[in-house]
């Protein structure tokens, strides 16, 4: 099943900066271009210069823009602001770090190469699409620096095998360094380098599947990859590492391991449903499929804090057999509960869906709600920009109140969900389905340039 292979990560030298804070980032497909730009004047040697987001611009696909990056890369190198260790080693990450409720959490997991796999052959699993189209900006960005700027992340089911605690067997005494991030978490990094632990974890790993949590563009593009060069050169040597990508590895059962709530902030155009306009009407619509329990007494942030509350108190008291999220109307100001109806399932937008899927909240939204009642076209959504993603829901409600001001001829409306189970996804990958585009948002998110990983065509990866 999986081969899991230690390597010789390049990092940044910590005595070449003064601050580790100042060069890292979140992953690429998260930095827009206001924050691309805070962090390129963060400091002349922050990651962002290498891993060039994906924000469009002018000459966003110029040959000028990758070779920018290969030159800072092999600059860094040269003046040692990047070094490589010396030996193979696989790498563990902790994040220490507090929930928006308070609660403190420690997630444990490991950085290491895994073995290419095609998603049919089981070994990886996928449970989001991804596009060839999309993936060409990262297929040219690998080609020009022979890099891979940062880990995807997956998870696995421990089950028993103790591969985190044999790591710990091997653990320094201090982190190559310790790291915090803008939420303030606290992101350390140890190098396990003994042989006959790191021979024993590849062991383990033997048995079991490799699921992407965050990073299917990513794993998609190393796949591109091999394929374009197995179709120039012919088949690679097995210890080839274009056939490795870079994970962070996450056990399922680690008490760290979140996942929160994506809200969907849904704009409504006028000629979707002509004649719609007011929040009675929407509801006059829903309640063949919902229960609707108007959530009174309070301002808007008050409103939305307490369909959140009830949310979460129904399912602390298991109650939550049926499908239910959030609804708020901010042009009136109105909020809601909606609960699904028993034979709600029965709905033609739903029926033909396997029941791993028809159990998501995501689907139930995208199907029943989006495009069968409010007859929202996905594909229009997605050319149009019509369903924007937050995992805070204050930042959600800021931009719904500001669309209402702004645009009279569109409905802003401010869908707020409950979190994707990892059980779930794990069902979902399992039986070889897809879930709706930004059905998880894991948390925290890994840091882009605590370790990257070199490609050197006459190297080898050390196999056990």
């Amino acid at each position: 099943m999986a081969i899991v292979a230690p390597f010789r990560a390049l990092r940044f030298n910590p005595r070449k900066l003064e601050r580790l804070e100042d060069v890292v980032t979140p992953p690429y497909d998260i930095i827009d271009e206001k924050n691309q730009a805070a962090f390129q004047a963060r400091n002349p040697y922050n990651m962002i210069y290498l891993d060039i987001s994906k924000s469009p611009g002018k000459g966003d696909n110029s040959e000028e823009r990758y070779s920018s990056a290969r030159n800072y890369f092999t600059r860094w190198q040269e003046e040692k602001i990047l070094i490589r260790d010396d030996a193979p080693a696989i790498y563990l990450y902790y994040i220490d770090f507090t929930l928006p409720s308070g609660i403190r959490l420690t997630r444990k997991g490991l950085v290491a190469l895994v073995g290419l796999a095609e998603f049919s052959e089981g070994t990886v699993k996928p449970h989001e699409e991804t596009f060839a189209t999309v993936t060409a900006d990262r297929l040219r960005l690998m080609d020009t620096c022979q890099a891979q700027f940062s880990q995807i992340f997956s998870l696995y089911a421990e089950e028993g095998a103790g591969i985190i605690s044999t790591l710990e067997k091997g653990l320094p005494d201090k982190p190559l360094y310790e790291v915090r991030d803008a939420d303030g978490g606290k992101h350390s990094i140890w190098a396990i380098v003994d042989e006959e632990i790191l021979a024993r974890v590849q062991l383990l790993f033997r048995d079991k599947s490799v699921y992407i949590a965050d990073g299917h563009l990513r794993y998609s593009t190393a796949l591109q990859y091999r394929k374009q060069l197995q179709q120039k050169q012919g088949e690679l040597p097995t210890e080839s590492p274009y056939n490795f990508t870079m994970m962070y590895l996450c056990p399922m059962e680690d008490p760290g391991l979140t996942v929160l709530p994506t809200h969907r902030l849904v704009t409504l155009p006028a000629d979707v449903i002509p004649g719609l306009h007011a929040m009675d009407e929407l509801a006059g619509m829903m309640a063949g499929a919902f229960a609707l329990e108007e959530i009174k007494g309070g301002a808007r942030e008050i409103l939305v804090a307490e369909v959140l509350a009830r949310m979460d108190d129904r399912l602390a008291e298991g109650k939550k057999d049926r499908t239910m999220f959030g609804l708020y109307h901010a042009a009136e100001d109105r909020c809601f509960l909606l609960t699904l109806k028993e034979d709600a399932m029965q709905n033609r937008a739903l029926s033909h869906r396997p029941p791993a899927l028809r159990d998501l909240d995501v689907v139930i939204l995208s199907d029943l709600v989006l495009g069968d009642i409010l007859g929202l076209d996905h594909e229009r959504s997605e050319h149009e920009n019509l369903v924007r993603y937050f995992a805070d829901p204050d930042e959600a409600l800021d931009v719904a109140v500001k669309e209402s001001i702004k645009n009279e001829n569109a409905m802003p409306l401010l869908f707020l969900m409950n979190n994707t189970k990892v059980l779930q996804v794990k069902r979902v990958a399992d039986e070889n389905l897809i879930m709706p585009h930004k059905s998880t948002y894991f948390y925290p998110k890994i840091l882009t340039g605590l370790l990257l990983n070199k490609l050197n065509p006459d190297e080898r990866i050390v196999l056990k």
